[in-house]
Order: structure tokens, then sequence, then C-alpha cells
């Protein structure tokens, strides 16, 4: 076994781990999960599912929301509960799948780090644009989230395709071109161990390299940990903090400190008309298999669904 299909391994038996305790989807409405084989350009050799609930809103919002490694698109949807939100309040979820690399998406290549460089950022955009074109999705209310590989694909999202996503939740995730190359993702070094230590700035910079020509707002970002995460360092959290709070060009001391649930400690950094720009939630205890119970109803409030 080569030493990277080792590392693969071992993200993957951590991760089957939490899934087993992770209770599957009670399916409360007639609309299905349904594969979508020809939505367009694929570079990443992604599959789309997507769900529709049966009382969708006109121009409806689009979550796409993402597993990690050793997981599914299918698997998510029936261990999140963002299609039941979905169901609640009519918005449209795209579930991508990974096939490479025990499925985890690849935010390491350079490709991958690159807007339109030709890999899994590419193919999840083709998918969103194959739903805006065929439900009248709104183009304005388009979100990213997930959790572990698919919390850091979500970042890649917002960074590289800010015209594209207007907000994303990002559980236990890492700051934005973290891993150099694909040797560095690995549950030994400093992006999975927390020992990286970059400033606002340095973080800030590496985001806004990628995309020298924007010029419009970052979109807005929740970040979620839990404190006891084994495999990807609590510390990532911070790091997270200080990469989007540069790009916002906003102090990385929140301006307010609340608790939307015991156990949770959210900061503020910042508004804009009302909506948190970014806001960061540790989980006291918690391990490495957020979105639990209630997380995903709190990051669908912060993209704005569960008004109007």
């Amino acid at each position: 076994m080569t030493r990277t299909a080792a590392v693969f391994v071992t993200i993957a038996s951590t991760l089957a781990l939490v899934a087993a305790d992770v209770p599957l989807r009670q399916v409360a409405s007639a609309a299905a999960l349904v594969e979508v084989t020809d939505f367009g350009d694929n570079p990443g050799n992604l599959r789309m599912h997507l769900y529709v609930p049966d009382s969708v809103r006109p121009e409806p919002a689009v979550v796409v929301a993402m597993h990690g490694c050793t997981g599914s698109g299918p698997g998510y949807y029936q261990s999140s509960e963002f299609a039941s939100l979905a169901d609640r309040y009519g918005f449209v979820v795209v579930y991508p799948s990974a096939s490479e690399h025990d499925n985890c998406f690849d935010v390491w290549s350079d490709a991958a780090r690159s807007r339109d460089g030709g890999s899994d950022p590419d193919s999840i955009v083709s998918m969103v644009d194959y739903v805006r074109a065929r439900h009248h999705a709104d183009p304005r209310r388009v979100f990213a989230t997930g959790g572990s590989s698919g919390g850091m694909e979500t970042t890649a999202l917002l960074v590289l395709h800010p015209d594209v996503f207007a907000a994303g939740a990002a559980f236990m995730g890492i700051p934005f071109a973290c891993f150099p190359n694909e040797a560095d993702f690995d549950p030994s070094r400093p992006c999975f161990t927390g020992t990286v230590d970059k400033s606002p700035r340095e973080w800030g910079d590496l985001a806004r390299a990628t995309n020298p020509d924007h010029a419009g707002p970052w979109p807005r970002v929740q970040l979620w940990h839990g404190t006891d995460d084994t495999l990807i360092a609590y510390s990532l959290l911070r790091e997270q903090v200080d990469q989007w709070t540069d790009l916002h060009g906003l102090s990385p001391s929140p301006t307010a400190t609340d608790s939307p649930a015991p156990g949770w400690t959210r900061e503020h950094f910042g508004y804009d008309c009302g909506a948190g720009k970014v806001e960061a939630i540790t989980v006291a205890g918690g391990v490495h298999n957020l979105p639990t119970g209630g997380m995903a109803a709190h990051a669908v409030e912060f993209f704005g669904l569960t008004t109007g």
C-alpha cells in the first residue's frame, strides 16, 4: 500500500466510526432523491443527486450539501437534516458525491485551488447551473455547506466562486489553500493537527491570489468546530476565522458572543444589513461528527431561508 493510500484509509476509518452513530433520515414526503447524470461539464468526475421538495418555492434557493471522506451524496441525504429542512422551507438541495481518493473532495491539487482549474469545484458549479436552468432557481440565493471534506470543499467554493455562492456553512473545515499538495492531506500534517499558524493577512492573501480579479464582496460564512475533534484540530477554527475576517476587512476579535444552544458558543464578526458576515460556533465536547441535531437548521437560518 502506498503512503497516500494509507492516509486515505486512516481518514476513512475515522469517519466510518462516526457515520455508524448517525441516524438515517426519516422520509416524510413523496419527494425523492434523484440522480442527475447529464448536468454538464464534470472535470471532477462527481455524481449529482438532487432533492426537490413537494412544495418548492417560486425561484427557490439552492443549498449544495457535501459529505465527508468515504461518504456519498445519498448517504448525506440520509444522515443530515437538509432535506427535511427543504421540505419545511421550500429550497432545493444538491448532493454531490466525490468518486476518488476514498470519496474525499479534492482540496489539495493545483486544479482544485484554481478558479476554473478543472476539478471538483467546477463540477459542482455545473450542478448549480443545471438547477438554476431547470428549476428557475434564484441566482442570488445559492449556498454551500458540508462536514469535514465537505466543509473544506465549502470553503473552496466560496473562495473560488464568490459570484455563484452567497454564503456557506463549513463544519469541521480548514482554511482555503491550507494543503499545498496531496502529500499534505494527511492526519499527521499541520492542516489536520492544527500546528499550522498564519496571520490573518497571510491567509487572506492565499485566497485573494486565487481570485485576483474579484472586486465584489466575499460570501458570508458560518464556521463550526467541536473542541474534542481528534481528526481535524479545533485550533483550525481560529485559522479559518483569521482568513475570513481578513477577506471581509474585519477585526479577528469578535464584536459579540452568544450561546444559541447549550454547549454552543457563537462569535460574531461584522454585519451586513443585519446578517452576520462571519460567525464561528464552538461546540463544547464536540467530536468529528458535525453537523448533529439542530445544527443544519442554524446553518439554514444563517442563509436567510427560514423567513419570508
